[in-house]
């Protein structure tokens, strides 16, 4: 249960940036069936790059003998980081969301979890499980996201962002010390 748990807790931060970016396009006033495919496309995003980071960080940790949890501390850490860096640079807003702008917008926001999926054998054996917590949380974030974002603050997508980052960097330096 603890496993599930913390994976959840994962799946949330790693929403984080997804949700936040998701409010500010919720200001361009998407149809609902854009947001549902939208969102479709961010939760399946989810689902396919952890499971990349599976195959390739178990295959990594076989060959040089790295201690997982260390790596996924190290990983969580770096990402953590990287939406600090981030949160301080310039968004542009986006107006022409096509299909393809979509997905581009999905593999963007789910690269974090392809880092995750590196060390993700660490927290838990059951991957299907967490590649499908990954992806349901990630949908809904995002979905909400962008029924928020007609309603919401700017501000509310910084203070997600750095909540989101806060939660990635303890988790992190958790399995460092762990």
């Amino acid at each position: 249960m603890q496993e599930i748990i913390t994976v959840f807790i994962i799946a949330v931060a790693l929403s984080m940036d997804t949700f936040s970016l998701s409010l500010g396009l919720g200001t361009s006033n998407f149809k609902t069936n854009k947001i549902i495919t939208f969102s479709l496309i961010v939760g399946l995003m989810h689902f396919i790059m952890p499971l990349i980071g599976v195959t390739i960080g178990n295959k990594l940790i076989s060959i040089f003998t790295i201690n997982a949890n260390f790596l996924l501390g190290i990983i969580l850490i770096y990402l953590g980081l990287t939406m600090l860096i981030e949160l301080f640079k310039k968004e542009e807003k986006i107006n022409n969301f096509n299909l393809f702008n979509m997905f581009l917008f999905a593999i963007g926001v789910s690269i974090d979890s392809f880092s995750t999926g590196l060390g993700l054998s660490a927290i838990t054996s059951n991957l299907l499980l967490s590649f499908c917590i990954f992806s349901i949380v990630s949908f809904s974030f995002t979905f909400m996201g962008l029924i928020i974002g007609k309603y919401a603050n700017k501000l509310l997508g910084i203070y997600a962002t750095i909540f989101g980052i806060i939660i990635l960097i303890i988790i992190g330096l958790y399995h460092i010390v762990k």
